[in-house]
């Protein structure tokens, strides 16, 4: 208990750059005062004495707003930052070298017994305001953004944002442990993708479109009034063999020829859409190349 209290106080020297002195960390820092009574509280709860422990837990949360129930078991190097509105459950596991803000519950989602409140591994970072709830297990390295709600496991090396939280892998570049202004925002990352797939898509109907007028204009016109449906006879073309297709479009003139353009230009214009859809390559001006990262990572993230 001594080397992990020891190890509670240097590490707000490392991680506060507003402490100064020994003095005004030990009587003046609540977070630390808090892990102090934690701690004589575990120990009597593990010896077994009843309602004692209890009562120091109740005295700390008095003193410094904090409420940890003695039973939570908490590893060295932890640091409450500000502290006030913490809670964390009787069955919660807190890793060594975690970082907790002010307003973050570590609880439960139900009246079970056993364990139900959450395990954080070494390393986490909880944000301001969030809530990890339930029996569900937090990965070494991970940082919860701030004001999020944390339901369900998350990998090591992540980064959580979000109601619910999402899961966002660091795949580029890694988050500093104190920068939560550079966290990445879930939602906006899904929406610029939609909103520029949308774009793109725009963009290709408008190409089809302007090719299918164009190749209504170059067709030629007949006008059924001018003509007599005995004057469209197979002899009175250069080529006899047309086929019986050919012919019935010319007997019914201008309506047949709009209909056969018509139809070319919808499956022209499918061709193109299921290209795009199945990724295949094709000139960059004809398929839609956005990237569905950041929209399966929005959802993945979320388990949608």
């Amino acid at each position: 208990m001594f080397k992990a209290l020891v190890k509670d106080f240097q590490i707000i020297f490392e991680r506060d750059p507003a402490a100064r002195n020994w003095l005004e960390v030990a009587l003046l820092y609540p977070g630390f005062q808090a892990l102090v009574l934690h701690r004589i509280a575990h120990w009597l709860w593990n010896v077994g004495i009843p309602f004692v422990p209890r009562l120091v837990s109740h005295v700390g949360r008095s003193l410094t707003g904090i409420e940890i129930h003695p039973g939570a078991k908490i590893g060295s190097g932890v640091f409450i930052d500000h502290g006030m509105g913490v809670v964390i459950g009787e069955t919660a596991i807190i890793g060594d070298l975690a970082l907790i803000y002010q307003g973050v519950t570590l609880g439960g989602t139900g009246k079970e017994g056993g364990k139900r409140h959450p395990t954080l591994g070494s390393g986490v970072i909880v944000g301001a305001g969030a809530k990890v709830l339930g029996n569900i297990h937090i990965g070494n390295n991970v940082r919860v953004g701030a004001g999020s709600v944390v339901l369900r496991e998350v990998p090591s090396d992540c980064t959580v944002v979000g109601v619910p939280g999402r899961i966002l892998y660091r795949s580029d570049e890694p988050v500093e442990p104190l920068d939560h202004g550079r966290l990445p925002d879930s939602e906006a990352m899904a929406i610029r993708a939609l909103v520029d797939r949308i774009d793109a898509l725009e963009n290709e109907l408008s190409q089809v479109r302007a090719d299918q007028q164009a190749d209504r204009q170059a067709l030629p016109r007949f006008e059924p009034s001018q003509f007599e449906p005995s004057q469209f006879e197979p002899s009175q073309f250069e080529q006899p063999q047309l086929e019986q297709q050919q012919l019935e479009r010319y007997r019914v003139g201008v309506a047949a020829n709009s209909t056969v353009a018509v139809g070319a230009g919808r499956a022209d214009q499918e061709a193109l859409l299921m290209r795009a859809l199945q990724d295949e390559s094709c000139e960059r001006d004809q398929c839609c190349r956005i990237s569905d990262r950041a929209i399966q990572e929005f959802l993945g993230g979320a388990g949608i």
